[in-house]
């Protein structure tokens, strides 16, 4: 009987213990890099993409630079009634609102290691899209570069990178932005990456 009650306990603490390791996990996944090396490099490329355009340039940009790479999570995520344009959704009601400032799940750990950002986001009506505010006033980007780039069907870049550096500190390099099509940039990434002179970091 013992023995049949040690085995019982056995298979409750056993059990017990994978559900506080799955529930720990979600939460260490929440705004982590999702790229962490080692030695650290100098470069992070930051993104938010709802729909995967910006995600896939965020991720061209990272390998070609061989830096960090870090998501911008919303806290409460974007769902397809969220970006539905021209509906009053979620979306077009924050980028009316020039002081919204969606929240966003975690924090970069440690953005005084990075000298130099690239900093990606989508186009939402002519404008990046508020979650991007949220981020850029979370830090302090004194000393440091930030080069913005988006995507976009149509639109151009207008004048949300300008924008975005008005939220940015007199101290921080800004570099002029650039707009990449849907379907992604290729050649055209690393040819805008080198004319700003952001180059491979090495590890």
């Amino acid at each position: 009987m013992k023995s049949a009650i040690a085995l019982i306990v056995s298979w409750l603490m056993m059990f017990s213990a994978c559900g506080c390791q799955a529930t720990e996990g979600d939460v260490e996944n929440k705004g982590q890099l999702e790229r962490p090396s080692t030695p650290s490099s100098n470069i992070l490329v930051v993104y938010f993409s709802a729909t995967g355009a910006t995600k896939t340039l965020a991720e061209s940009a990272a390998d070609y630079l061989n830096a960090d790479l870090y998501e911008i999570v919303p806290e409460i995520p974007y769902t397809d009634e969220d970006l539905a344009y021209y509906t009053d959704c979620r979306a077009d009601r924050e980028q009316k609102d020039p002081d919204a400032r969606p929240e966003i799940a975690g924090m970069v750990e440690d953005m005084n290691q990075y000298g130099t950002i690239l900093l990606g986001y989508p186009i939402w009506h002519g404008q990046a899209p508020r979650i991007i505010s949220t981020f850029l006033e979370s830090y302090d980007f004194s000393g440091k570069t930030i080069a913005p780039f988006c995507t976009s069907h149509s639109s151009g870049i207008g004048s949300s990178d300008t924008d975005l550096y008005a939220l940015c500190g007199k101290d921080t390099k800004w570099i002029k932005g650039k707009r990449f099509g849907r379907d992604g940039a290729g050649e055209e990434l690393k040819d805008w990456l080198n004319e700003i002179g952001i180059t491979q970091t090495e590890r």
